[in-house]
């Protein structure tokens, strides 16, 4: 290890602190931590030291620029320059996403999930030859989608032999970098303040004076350097009123720069305009500007700035002092040179940034350039940047109406995004450019669509059918989108239903599109009912099963899709292969568009199936993910599933009240009635089967559309443990009906098992096994089993009674079905059998992502498949299976495939 260098003063604990994570990285325990503090507190001194002590390791280094924040991945690219030999490495995914964020190849936006699994994958496979040290300062300028996706890399790294370290600024926003382990970094003791001062103050300094400048720089480091040395004594006794401390230190950097000859002070404002800091492209805009060689040699001695292969100021301040010691005449003149030097080939982008930069008047060209600089930023992922480049491109457009049309895109990619109160501020804008009916129309559309996102569902339904109505008369098949949203809207209140329905079917029809063949099934099933629906709903299916997506029409897709139009259809038809395949589809396609709202809505809805496939630790995975993502964005999580999670696992009545006291209020009716469903699964499972079917009869009662398949059969349960005949009859003839019209092995199953409970037969509960065991419903499955088990024990027929409440405890056990479990067991031990009392807490040892690596393991994938599959690298994967081995008592894979695997 190298010497380290020289002591910083007042630092030594967090010297120390950053000396651990290179020991710790260097053994193989990957360490991050974020340094956060104020300007000039000396987080940039702190990584300088710890780059000292990184012999035999492989360091990079990025540093963010504020004004390159709009410009996607451009510091991601800063970082992973050095190793783009070693993306043939990549599993072929991951290559592809990251290629194409770069700019290397074309395509699709890349999956920001894959574009930080690349980052992760990359890194940990550079950690394999040495240890790797990754240092990014300012960290808060990055453009988003490089933060993203290196809080996603570092929130995963485990047993790599990585270090990373990531120094923002107090006051900024970086939510990305949520949940990593932090270091606030403060001012220095007045005793080490009054050290560091007295070495830069030559000369007598009265007291009074030198304490004061202690206590206005509240220990700031930089603060304490740089301020005698632009301000004179008498000035410094006087005090700096309220002015901000880094504003402060940035006049004292630009009181040095006023010293300077004035082609000197253009190098540095051309050289701060150009953030890269390529010295090539530096020397080529001051030749454009007529700068001779003396200006670079001023410059450098003044210790501001440093040339080299990279041009580097000494501080962050220095940039910001050197960039607004220019007019703005003569900040436009170093854009319009820097633009002039910049590859119109190569970097696009940038080049159109700066002649933005350099245009303060309207200028259709320029305008049109950043257009498609956001279309191709859009293309990577970057909605928030894009939605940047056209809100620059409207101030500069000449005429209002393609000014409007330009700030209408802005704010609907702000909405995709999850921006929704910045969206919301830009329509605004529009709305002040020149009338235009459409345009007025597609602003109430987007105010809907807004409405729906904040989970107000009744100021939602409202504003999406008013929007309706008026897009009928000027885009007839932009109409019945908006009618189709302005109906999901309405279902999700569960208020002008009916309205919303008659409305949609009295609009004119012009094409056969996915969107009207949805629109006309849900919209005839709730005013005509399912029988009159069917085989629109059929037809709807198949078109959405074959629905093919372009990067024009992806959030209409994503609702379309989705748990509001077709996962509804596909529920209602009892077709849980479409279900879960159009789940899987809108997860994929939000992720990959960066559509942050819609995907939550999308964990939720694919979440929802795997908890009745009995995955519930890839149910729970997922409701994870919506509440990071709802952390980010500001907006509440969808949360609807989870209460669902609780109740199968035994558990969760308070969740499960408070969700739909909540959901009441914001107006979401069916998230009301969902609660209702999941009350009578989490009754039905404790045995308490009275209070189970009064939570049915409210589902029922509120006659909503998707839901028959989910709660006849809680409702069916709970009525025969009741004596119900009644309302049991009712549900085993409408199941029995919509059994005999679809013939799909989930309706045959649950028909079998009712008409089971209504008039048992041993037929029948094996009928029901074979038609769900088609199926992956392995929880309808385990309950089948346990019926029919309760069944023969009630007959007195032990034995066989045995054989199937084995069966139903081992599944239900397995799947973590808590309550379910018990009652399997309860039953076991009424025939006579000896059970031990097994919960998941005493049966598995392994933690969540422990089972599922072990899962994965036992399914046959490699190493590097399962971290694709799961975000982690391989290398932590084979870390949790070396933990995963002696817990089970085994030594190999090929062990664990013969081993039955505890459940969560």
């Amino acid at each position: 290890m190298s010497s380290p260098g020289p002591v910083l003063r007042g630092r030594r604990s967090a010297m120390e602190t950053l000396e651990r994570l290179v020991t710790d990285a260097r053994a193989g325990h990957s360490r991050v931590l974020v340094l956060r503090g104020e300007a000039g507190i000396g987080k940039s001194a702190l990584l300088d030291h710890m780059l000292t002590l990184t012999e035999g390791c492989r360091v990079v280094r990025a540093t963010g620029v504020e004004s390159e924040m709009e410009l996607t991945y451009a510091g991601l690219q800063q970082l992973c320059a050095p190793f783009l030999d070693r993306l043939e490495h990549l599993p072929g995914p991951q290559r592809d996403a990251l290629s194409v964020a770069f700019g290397l190849t074309g395509g699709g936006p890349p999956d920001r999930f894959l574009v930080g699994l690349a980052v992760l994958t990359l890194f940990a496979d550079v950690a394999e030859q040495q240890p790797l040290v990754c240092v990014v300062d300012d960290a808060q300028w990055l453009d988003r989608m490089s933060r993203q996706a290196l809080g996603f890399a570092s929130r995963r790294l485990l047993a790599e032999r990585i270090c990373v370290v990531l120094a923002v600024r107090d006051g900024c926003d970086e939510d990305e970098l949520t949940a990593l382990p932090e270091l606030v970094v403060g001012g220095l003791s007045d005793t080490d303040a009054g050290v560091l001062l007295d070495s830069v103050f030559r000369g007598p300094m009265d007291r009074r004076v030198r304490d004061r400048i202690i206590a206005e720089t509240r220990g700031n480091p930089l603060a304490l350097l740089e301020l005698p040395r632009a301000w004179t004594a008498a000035e410094l006794a006087d005090g700096f009123d309220e002015t901000p401390l880094k504003s402060r230190i940035e006049q004292g950097f630009q009181r040095q720069l006023d010293q300077l000859p004035a082609d000197t002070r253009k190098l540095l404002l051309t050289a701060a305009a150009e953030p890269l800091g390529d010295a090539t492209l530096l020397w080529r805009a001051a030749g454009v500007l007529g700068l001779g060689a003396d200006p670079a040699a001023a410059a450098e001695a003044t210790g501001l700035i440093e040339f080299g292969a990279r041009v580097r100021f000494r501080h962050p301040l220095v940039r910001s002092a050197a960039y607004r010691s220019g007019s703005l005449p003569e900040r436009q003149e170093v854009h319009r040179a820097l633009a002039e030097v910049t590859d119109a080939i190569v970097d696009p982008d940038r080049r159109a940034w700066h002649r933005a930069q350099a245009t303060s008047v309207p200028d259709e060209d320029v305008a049109a350039d950043l257009e498609h600089t956001a279309g191709r930023t859009r293309a990577r992922g970057g909605l928030l940047a894009a939605a940047a480049f056209l809100e620059r491109a409207a101030l500069l457009t000449p005429d209002p109406a393609n000014r409007s049309r330009r700030e209408l895109t802005a704010a609907t990619l702000k909405r995709d995004a999850g921006a929704l109160d910045a969206a919301l501020r830009l329509l605004g804008a529009v709305e002040s450019g020149p009338p235009d009916p459409l345009r007025a129309a597609e602003v109430e559309y987007l105010r809907g669509q807004i409405a729906f996102d904040q989970r107000r569902g009744t100021d939602a339904a409202k504003l999406l059918l008013s929007a309706a109505t008026r897009l009928e008369p000027l885009d007839g098949d932009r109409a019945r989108e908006a009618y189709l949203a302005a109906l999901s809207a309405a279902m999700w209140a569960e208020s002008g239903v009916v309205e919303a329905a008659h409305a949609a079917l009295a609009a004119p029809r012009t094409a056969n599109r996915p969107v009207d063949l949805v629109l006309d099934a849900v919209a005839t099933y709730l005013s005509a009912g399912h029988d009159a629906a069917a085989p629109i709903m059929a037809e709807a299916l198949d078109a959405l099963r074959s629905l093919d997506t372009g990067e024009d029409d992806v959030s209409r897709s994503l609702w379309l899709m989705g748990n509001r139009a077709g996962g509804i259809l596909a529920t209602e038809m009892w077709d849980y292969d479409s279900v879960r395949a159009l789940a899987q589809r809108q997860v994929q396609l939000a992720r990959d568009s960066g559509a942050r709202v819609q995907l939550q809505f999308a964990l939720n809805f694919l979440a929802n199936t795997e908890v009745v496939a009995g995955n519930l630790s890839a149910a729970e995975s997922m409701i994870d993910e919506d509440r990071l993502l709802a952390e980010v964005s500001g907006i509440p999580p969808v949360a609807y599933t989870s209460i669902l999670l609780a109740a199968y696992r035994g558990h969760g009545a308070d969740l499960i009240e408070t969700t739909a006291r909540e959901a009441a209020q914001r107006g979401q009716g069916r998230v009301v009635t969902f609660a209702n469903y999941a009350n009578a699964v989490l009754h039905n499972g404790l045995g308490q089967h009275d209070v189970a079917r009064d939570a049915a009869r409210r589902v029922i009662g509120r006659d909503v559309i998707g839901y028959d398949a989910l709660i006849l059969p809680e409702l069916a349960e709970a009525a025969s443990r009741t004596g119900d005949e009644p309302l049991l009859a009712a549900a085993v003839e409408r199941v029995s009906k919509r059994a005999q019209a679809l013939r799909t092995p989930w309706a045959l199953g649950m028909d079998a098992r009712l008409r089971a409970l209504q008039s048992p037969q041993a037929d029948l509960y094996r009928e029901s096994i074979e038609q769900l065991g088609r199926t992956p419903l392995r929880v309808e499955v385990a309950r089948s089993h346990l019926l029919f088990g309760e069944w023969l024990r009630r007959e007195g027929h032990r034995a066989d009674a045995r054989e199937h409440l084995r069966t139903a405890h081992d599944m239900l056990t397995e799947m973590g079905l808590a309550a379910f479990a018990e009652r399997a067991r309860r039953e076991l031990l009424a025939t006579g059998e000896t059970v031990r009392k097994r919960t998941v807490e005493t049966t598995d040892e392994l933690t969540a992502q422990e089972s599922q690596i072990a899962r994965l393991a036992k399914e046959g994938l490699s190493n590097p498949e399962i971290g694709a599959r799961l975000f982690i690298s391989p290398r932590t994967v084979e870390w949790h299976l070396h933990k995963v081995f002696p817990k089970l008592g085994i030594t190999s894979r090929r062990q664990l495939r013969q081993t039955e695997l505890p459940g969560r």
